[in-house]
């Protein structure tokens, strides 16, 4: 696991080395910076004439003018110096920007370190590749603003602010041999997960893991005003940082070159700390108190280096800057001699030759290969992935004898799965969850692993210590977040969590699938494993939590996604969920959402159906119902979701047992995908499947798990898929028992029986005083439950009748 890095205390002399730049090196990382902030500028502006052979023109500026300059020049001043580290000491370092829109600032890096030409050939080392470069940034076919998918290096889309130092220590987790440098803007620092994300230290364990060095770069403001921490007094952000757990190094100003000396040694500093914490932890002489590892407080005027005023008005320095600084360049003559002067002075004859190359001096700042931060293999985690040792899951199966005859806690067994996964697997598998493994009944894993903490522990507290792997932490940004950098850096794992509250980190979902989508399109991407989403103690079942805890709003922000990511998944039981689990633990590049509760529950399918089951997708459940194929059905009972699954066989039962001449079947629907035509999801069933299931005409009662409108949505362009009536979640909800929600949400037994009747073609002997006898059934529920505060007993103890058989 360690490498002769990590097992050598850094020596003092190469500490001191770093910390004291000599003229030659200073030269280089300033000439590399002027040719990054170049470059910035450059695709912000110019849409030719990249090397300024001639006076610039209007003909040679974009007609649109998109991007952000304010925080580019610190991001790229960070970047420079981290790379002369790497060049002395050989750290392996991915670099996040959480000021993700100064995108140009590392698209400009990469290129810089050659590695946007290997990757982007077109883009090449020459005039030519510069004006490549520069058109394509921001524009229609080209790419985005943002540090993004699209940019080597880089596993943090910069899209929406608040995660970078989430991702950064889920990247170092079971990484000994990586330093996450993660950049947070002042800006970033205002949101809640990034102002949640500080504790990772608190759960890193630096015999094991790598390490974080937060840099927090304080410029000054935010897009139109100033940031709260950059107004704040040194004082109460040391203090703040220091209450955190962080030893504070502080570097402040704008002169040069006495800040590339300043940050030099800080940066030294920082990183001796680092070697040296580990070096102790994994030589046998750490104490086991969490270290207090070191952070960077960077203070620089945002758009430094660029005009000081634009029309007598100050820019640098101010929040001015931080888009576009002069709007009107096109237009302008004056603003465009402006931008002239700017980019000049930088002193591109220094940065390129004559044929648009970089110079010695420029290139002599890169590392080499790999070390490169745009070429880091750890940023393309697909590389690195290794498989996952994963246990039979059919060693975990519930003996099931008939459909409906028993119940059990369905995520018990996943939860032993992943025991003996944590066994097999101790250094590329972890479970996140907020505070909730027990819970979940996921809590087999703690049989492998105690829950991972750095903090100091009490004789009180049970399966915690310093060496768990199990990470909980009450907040979902930070549970989310984690798996994303574990998962982008190539490991494996699960986010488990209440179903309502999914919806916490929903904006990070849906973020990470949008990072996947993107990353399909791009060759040199290789593919991560999943991310992995349980939910449990879902809408249906919060008998002491109520409303606020009865949501399933994530399910929606899935089957939004393109399908080549999304997919969302209800094993109805316990064989079909270790079913669903394996699969989705051994897939690629997947957002993979399973839907399950952890109470009791009735168990439906033999572990050799349920694999059969799930790997169909949907399926008829011919014991359940009475149609025996001949003719068409009467009516189609269809079901997606555990709870509901229960209420349809339920209906099913009463039907057969009202009705037997009426023709019932029963369609149970794991995958909710297969749903969708075949065109626009790579899961839906062809059109002989779904007709072979739901037929052509004859219309459909179907039970969900999740808002109705998620199924209308799914089934469109069906045959009539007008006949496709759906009963969910309606946002009906209180504390109250299991089957008061179904029935408050009209999704019950009875529920589904009169939609039955109602819809049917035909109108069988019998129907209307069944449907009396379904109402009077309601109305009785209604009585008992306020009475005697739980279920009537014929619906807590319902199991299927032994009638039903396997056929």
């Amino acid at each position: 696991m360690t490498s002769d890095l990590d097992r050598a205390r850094p020596a003092a002399d190469l500490v001191e080395r770093l910390a004291r730049p000599v003229p030659s090196e200073v030269a280089s990382m300033d000439a590399w910076w002027r040719a990054n902030n170049y470059l910035t500028i450059g695709q912000i502006y110019l849409l030719d004439n990249p090397l300024l052979r001639e006076p610039l023109t209007s003909d040679h500026i974009k007609p649109r003018l998109l991007g952000h300059w304010g925080t580019s020049p610190g991001l790229s001043f960070i970047y420079t110096h981290a790379s002369r580290l790497i060049q002395h000491t050989g750290q392996e370092m991915v670099y996040l920007a959480g000021p993700g829109h100064g995108g140009p600032a590392l698209v400009a890096a990469g290129y810089l370190e050659g590695t946007y030409s290997e990757v982007y050939p077109r883009v090449g080392q020459d005039e030519r590749g510069l004006r490549h470069l520069f058109r394509q940034f921001s524009a229609p076919g080209g790419i985005p603003s943002h540090v993004s998918v699209t940019t080597p290096g880089s596993i943090h889309e910069g899209g929406e602010l608040g995660y970078v130092l989430v991702h950064a220590f889920g990247a170092v987790m079971d990484n000994p041999d990586l330093i996450a440098l993660a950049v947070v803007g002042d800006g970033e620092a205002e949101t809640a997960p990034l102002e949640g994300s500080w504790k990772g230290i608190s759960f890193l364990n630096p015999e094991r893991d790598g390490a974080v060095l937060p840099i927090l770069h304080l410029n000054g403001a935010k897009i139109s005003g100033p940031t709260v921490l950059a107004r704040k007094d040194p004082g109460e952000v040391r203090a703040l940082l220091t209450g955190h757990g962080y030893e504070v190094i502080e570097v402040e100003g704008d002169d040069l070159p006495g800040m590339h000396h300043r940050f030099a040694a800080a940066l030294a500093h920082a990183w001796g700390k680092i070697r040296t914490i580990q070096a102790a932890a994994r030589g046998g002489e750490w104490d086991g108190s969490r270290p207090r590892w070191p952070l960077i407080v960077l203070r620089t005027p945002k758009g430094w280096t660029g005009p000081e005023s634009v029309d007598g008005v100050r820019v640098t320095g101010t929040w001015r800057s931080h888009q576009v600084p002069l709007s009107g360049v096109k237009e302008n003559e004056e603003h465009l001699r402006v931008l002239e002067t700017w980019l000049r002075s930088y002193r591109p004859e220094e940065l390129f030759d004559d044929h648009g190359a970089l110079t010695e001096i420029v290139r002599s700042a890169n590392p080499d290969g790999a070390l490169r931060m745009s070429a880091n293999l750890h940023a393309n985690g697909g590389l690195l992935t290794r498989e996952l040792d994963v246990p039979d899951f059919r060693d975990y199966a519930v003996d099931v004898s008939h459909p409906g005859a028993g119940r059990a806690e369905s995520t018990r067994r996943l939860g032993e799965l992943m025991r003996d996964l944590y066994r097999a697997n101790p250094d590329r598998f972890r479970l996140f969850c907020p505070d909730e493994t027990n819970s979940n009944r996921l809590g087999a894993v703690f049989e492998a692993s105690d829950r991972g903490f750095a903090e100091r522990t009490d004789p009180d507290d049970v399966g915690i210590s310093r060496d768990g792997r199990v990470m909980e932490v009450l907040s979902e940004h930070n549970c989310h977040g984690w798996l994303e950098g574990y998962t982008l850096t190539g490991r494996h794992g699960w986010f488990a969590t209440y179903e309502a509250f999914a919806m916490v980190s929903a904006s990070q979902t849906v973020q990470h699938a949008k990072w996947l989508e993107e990353a399909e399109k791009i060759p040199w991407r290789a593919k991560v494993p999943s991310l992995n989403i349980l939910l449990t103690s879902t809408a249906w079942r919060n008998d002491h939590n109520g409303f606020s805890h009865q949501g399933p709003g994530l399910i929606q922000n899935v089957i939004t996604q393109r399908g080549t990511v999304g997919r969302v998944y209800f094993p109805p039981d316990a064989n079909c969920l270790l079913s669903v689990a394996d699969h989705c633990l051994r897939s690629r590049s997947y957002l993979n959402l399973v839907v399950i509760d952890k109470q009791p529950q009735l168990q439906w399918l033999p572990i050799e159906q349920a694999i059969d089951h799930c790997a169909r997708g949907a399926g008829v459940w011919s014991w359940a119902g009475t149609d025996d194929g001949s003719a068409d059905p009467d009516i189609v009972l269809a079901c997606a979701g555990d709870v509901v699954t229960m209420e349809t066989v339920a209906a099913a039962a009463i039907l057969r047992e009202h009705l037997p001449h009426f023709r019932t079947r029963v369609v149970n629907v794991v995958d909710l995908m297969t749903l969708t035509r075949r065109k626009d999801h790579p899961h839906g069933m062809d059109e002989t499947r779904f007709k072979e299931l739901f037929t052509d005409h004859v219309d459909v009662v179907f039970a969900f798990h999740g808002y109705p409108g998620a199924v209308h949505q799914l089934v469109h362009g069906r045959p009539d898929a007008d006949r496709f009536r759906v009963r969910g979640f309606i946002e009906e909800g209180t504390t109250t028992t299991p089957f008061d929600m179904v029935v408050r949400n009209r999704a019950s037994r009875y529920h589904l029986v009169m939609d039955a009747l109602n819809n049917a073609r035909r109108t069988p002997p019998g129907a209307s005083d069944l449907k009396a006898w379904c109402q009077q059934r309601l109305a009785e529920h209604e009585t008992y439950v306020i009475e005697h505060l739980e279920d009537m007993p014929d619906i807590r103890e319902w199991v299927l009748g032994d009638w039903a058989d396997q056929g």
